[in-house]
């Protein structure tokens, strides 16, 4: 049975997660998955509806998000992640799939960022894993 993955991808620091996005395909193909669907959104903070949509979808196994929360000169990053994982966690339990963190960040500078492209393997292999283990 091959797994279907949908991506929900960050433009925000697209030089970033353009790679991390590679990474994934990548991946996945490597693990005898397949991502069938994209979505792109401005920033991390705007994935949660892409990620409600991808879950409505029947021929999605999982979500893979892929995306770069750098620190500013405030604690925005800190809330811009904070609230995106915990409805991450809430669509994944509303509709009884994974959605999976590939979001680097917060509290990282832009080379710990670079260094941390491999969140999206990651999260995909995450998302593997677990429709392997509860379906």
């Amino acid at each position: 049975m091959t797994i279907n993955i949908g991506f929900v991808v960050s433009e925000f620091n697209r030089d970033i997660t353009y790679q991390m996005e590679i990474l994934g395909e990548e991946h996945a193909k490597f693990l005898g998955a397949k991502v069938t669907q994209k979505i792109y959104v401005p920033g991390a903070y705007d994935m949660p509806l892409a990620i409600k949509k991808m879950c409505e979808n029947k021929n999605i196994d999982a979500v893979v998000t892929i995306g770069c929360v750098i620190e500013g000169d405030t604690k925005h990053d800190e809330v811009v992640v904070a609230q995106v994982t915990r409805k991450m966690t809430d669509l994944s339990l509303e509709y009884g799939k994974p959605v999976t963190l590939g979001i680097s960040g917060p509290g990282m500078t832009r080379m710990q960022a670079m260094e941390r492209m491999d969140y999206a393997k990651r999260a995909v292999e995450a998302a593997v894993k677990l429709c392997q283990r509860i379906k």
